[in-house]
């Protein structure tokens, strides 16, 4: 990829949907870090793509919310500068060149906080590169929890934990607050699943989130008619697709 100095110029990358080592990594030829840039690693999760990040020479800070989560990190990469903080609150004293983040936007709700954060680290020209899920990640499934909630008389507000923007809704936020938007793409990219069963573990790894109040042992009756709704979506040619999006986007920061 070739990237001129305000970031603008960008070739087509192979198509993300081609599996890679290590989740995250293509995305970095789009950061393209570069020997001493500061970089903002925003959600960094286990440390890995901060790590990256440095060994391109790059100088990174990580920054996630989850103690537990920075804590691991910082035993596997003790070397690196890795914080707990709040993405909608994070500031610093000194601006840098780049800001990065892979998997982490669609778990903050509050995008225009975490919009500010992004303006306010980046220095004049500074660049952002960012993949989250996107409008329609899920949708078909979620669509099926809801109804089946409903329908045995649970609300259904104040469940779903995801922000999934379109790519227009996400470009202006941007634009907004002095980005230039240099390259937005919606991706869908079905994941498959281990069968029926694959669904159901999904099911019981968001149940914090979609049936709290229903304790596991219970929770049976509601799976089976998720399952069955969402079967014409989501099973196709004898396999388990979870019905993913992604929407990936590149911005300069425009004004001071």
């Amino acid at each position: 990829m070739n990237r001129s100095k305000d970031g603008s110029t960008i070739s087509q990358p192979h198509d993300p949907r081609t599996p890679t080592a290590r989740p995250g990594t293509e995305l970095l030829t789009w950061l393209r870090p570069e020997p001493g840039e500061r970089i903002l690693d925003l959600g960094c999760g286990n440390g890995d793509l901060t790590a990256a990040i440095a060994a391109a020479g790059a100088i990174p800070t990580g920054i996630d919310a989850s103690e537990e989560t920075i804590r691991r990190a910082i035993q596997r990469y003790p070397g690196l500068d890795l914080r707990i903080a709040d993405a909608r609150r994070y500031r610093s004293d000194s601006r840098y060149d780049a800001v990065f983040s892979h998997a982490a936007l669609h778990w903050i709700q509050d995008a225009p906080a975490v919009a500010e954060t992004i303006r306010f680290a980046l220095r004049k020209g500074g660049r952002f590169v960012a993949e989250f899920a996107g409008k329609g990640n899920v949708a078909a499934l979620t669509g099926a929890i809801e109804q089946v909630l409903k329908t045995y008389g649970f609300p259904w507000e104040g469940r779903n934990p995801w922000y999934h923007p379109s790519i227009g809704e996400y470009a202006s936020l941007l634009e907004q607050i002095g980005f230039r938007v240099t390259f937005a793409r919606h991706l869908d990219a079905p994941r498959p699943l281990n069968g029926e069963e694959g669904l159901r573990k999904w099911l019981d790894s968001f149940a914090e989130h979609f049936f709290p109040e229903i304790v596991p042992s219970e929770r049976g009756p509601l799976y089976d008619a998720i399952v069955s709704l969402a079967k014409p979506a989501l099973y196709k040619e004898g396999q388990w697709m979870l019905d993913t999006s992604r929407l990936r986007i590149m911005a300069v920061k425009d004004t001071d």
